[in-house]
């Protein structure tokens, strides 16, 4: 007998709901008119009439009904028509967790009465039959008989049900891949039910594991953006293959009518700038705010794009809204929303205009396609600090962090790299705002490093802790080179403080030291502008690079081998929508930060 299974019924859980959404939509996706079948079938007008009735009845969500109307007309109709109108009550009763009604309404259906992709979509039910009897070799033998050319509906149907075979069988890892490729074809609450299952299915594996499997995924893996979030969740972030580009964006061609115009370049016509104008990151948005405005106005094109400012509000729900009003209006690209949250809750909607956003996400979802994120990351600094000093030579470092999140992700993100690329952390610590006397904790993270010329340390902390920490190595006879990422630099010269922090070199954003071609000259907008000012520099400057961004986002997302020379590093993209930073690197010397070698060399040393 035909194996006549369904998905769990509704009352499994939430889970299943929304599986059942997911395959509810792409059944309809799947279907053919009712007038063309009519016709095919040699079905009457009347038939076709009511086949359409039974459809409008699915897609208002009257199941019952639908399917009821649905038998109603196989039982009426001969031939072809009947095995269709059973195959559609059976895919209707799938849809409401009726897995017995929907083996009977398939009763006897013979393979050669199906036309298009019905066959295709019959072994998918049998599959679901199969999964649901714990028949797993059924299920896969039907899924892997589906051919290499499957409709694009059955294939999304497969690669659901392949996830849910893998796991039944215990395959994590295969189920959550699956469901990784399975993401770009979804949007709305189906991609946000099936993130959330790929999420628990690598949840459940150890670190053990998970390192070991990543290592089998191509750099371009779907999956693999996936793995890289669960083992940061477990405190064990990856070593990140930074980017080399080597083509900057913009070289000048000719174009139509013998024009010259600037490889790459797509002007947007109306613009959108989210930002949460009155909420708790108001005076980080202003920064923000004020860099774009500042590029946007030193735009020297003939015509720039309209621009309109919204506010994200303080919620994710804020954040979505003023997304929707920006695409009424108009916007045909949405620089925005800034907070984590509020990113990826975006990220779960059906996108009407290309976003480029202002932060990545916690929960580790890449944006839709078409879509970028951008945001100033420690983990990101803290990495291309690790390759930095293993550049110089130096094989063992004792690490000083704050206790602060963002100096935490940028130590682990340190380790990770400095030990794939074969150092070791000899030595690790944390201070406390409130400590002032670290003897006992240099003590403690120096004891076994020595005073080599391969030895060294690095410190994730702000300017305040950094003055207080270099005195005591030395009065520790710590002699050794020091490194650091930005937040080291307050970003304002102040030599009567900073003496303290003679020699350290740290990454940061090279138009804080200097001239970057097509960007406002930094001391002159910071005579001006006060947001451009200290800690508010940087995200002027990011706030630069967002508007520089938006014309060169399609071919950065398209050429990872290109890049575009920002205010923050070289800015280039993965085929994830990820923009990455390059940083520049700067040393204290007499209380003043300076650019190394006296320009800002904005790429890692090569080994």
């Amino acid at each position: 007998m035909r194996l006549r299974r369904f998905r769990d019924t509704l009352e499994t859980g939430a889970i299943v709901r929304g599986a059942l959404v997911l395959l509810a939509a792409l059944a309809l996706a799947s279907c053919a008119t009712m007038g063309d079948f009519g016709e095919r079938a040699g079905g009457s007008t009347a038939a076709s009439a009511e086949a359409g009735h039974a459809e409008q009845l699915y897609t208002q969500g009257q199941l019952d009904q639908a399917a009821t109307e649905f038998l109603a007309l196989a039982d009426a109709a001969r031939g072809d028509a009947a095995a269709h109108y059973r195959l559609r009550a059976a895919e209707v009763m799938r849809d409401r967790g009726d897995i017995e009604g929907a083996a009977r309404a398939l009763g006897d259906i013979k393979r050669r009465r199906l036309h298009g992709d019905e066959a295709q979509r019959l072994d998918l039910l049998d599959a679901e039959i199969a999964l649901k009897h714990g028949d797993l070799d059924q299920a896969e033998a039907l899924l892997a008989g589906l051919g290499d050319n499957p409709t694009e509906s059955v294939r999304v149907r497969a690669l659901e049900l392949r996830a849910r075979t893998d796991l039944a069988r215990g395959d994590r890892f295969a189920s959550a891949r699956s469901r990784a490729v399975l993401d770009r074809d979804l949007s709305g609450a189906d991609r946000e039910q099936n993130r959330r299952q790929l999420v628990e299915a690598l949840a459940g594996l150890d670190i053990a594991t998970l390192r070991t499997r990543i290592d089998t995924l191509a750099e371009q893996d779907a999956l693999r953006p996936w793995v890289e979030q669960t083992l940061r969740g477990k405190g064990q972030p990856l070593a990140r293959a930074l980017p080399r580009p080597s083509r900057p964006v913009g070289t000048v061609q000719p174009g139509g009518g013998g024009a010259l115009q600037a490889e790459g370049y797509f002007p947007p016509h109306r613009i959108a700038l989210l930002l949460p104008l009155s909420a708790q990151f108001a005076t980080v948005a202003q920064s923000i705010r004020d860099g774009f405005l500042s590029a946007y106005f030193a735009d020297e094109r003939a015509r720039r794009p309209e621009l309109h400012i919204y506010d994200s509000g303080k919620s994710p729900a804020d954040a979505i809204a003023a997304y929707e009003r920006a695409v009424a209006d108009g916007a045909d690209h949405v620089i925005g929303p800034l907070q984590r949250e509020s990113v990826g809750e975006l990220f779960h909607q059906s996108l009407k205009s290309p976003v480029l956003a202002l932060n990545h996400p916690d929960t580790g979802e890449v944006p839709p396609a078409g879509s970028a994120e951008f945001g100033l990351l420690p983990d990101a600094e803290g990495a291309q600090v690790a390759e930095r000093m293993r550049a110089r030579g130096i094989t063992r470092v004792a690490v000083f962090a704050a206790t602060s999140d963002w100096a935490e992700r940028a130590a682990r993100a340190f380790r990770a790299q400095f030990e794939a690329a074969g150092g070791s952390i000899v030595g690790e610590t944390r201070l406390a705002d409130k400590d002032v006397n670290f003897a006992t904790a240099i003590t403690q993270a120096t004891a076994a490093l020595g005073q080599g010329a391969d030895a060294g340390v690095f410190v994730s902390m702000r300017p305040q802790q950094a003055r207080l920490l270099l005195p005591q190595l030395k009065v520790a006879n710590i002699n050794l080179p020091v490194y650091a990422t930005s937040h080291v630099y307050s970003g304002e010269a102040n030599a009567a403080l900073d003496r303290d922090l003679d020699g350290i070199e740290f990454s940061d954003a090279p138009w804080l030291f200097g001239p970057v071609p097509g960007r406002p000259d930094r001391n002159a907008v910071a005579s001006r502008i006060d947001s451009a000012n200290g800690l508010g520099s940087r995200l002027f400057a990011f706030g630069m690079d967002a508007y520089a961004l938006l014309p060169y986002m399609d071919w950065l997302l398209a050429h990872p081998d290109s890049y575009l020379n920002g205010a923050t590093g070289q800015l280039t993209a993965d085929s994830f929508g990820r923009i990455h930073r390059l940083v520049g690197w700067a040393r204290f010397q007499n209380g003043v930060a300076l650019p190394i070698d006296g320009a800002l060399d904005s790429a890692p040393l090569q080994q």
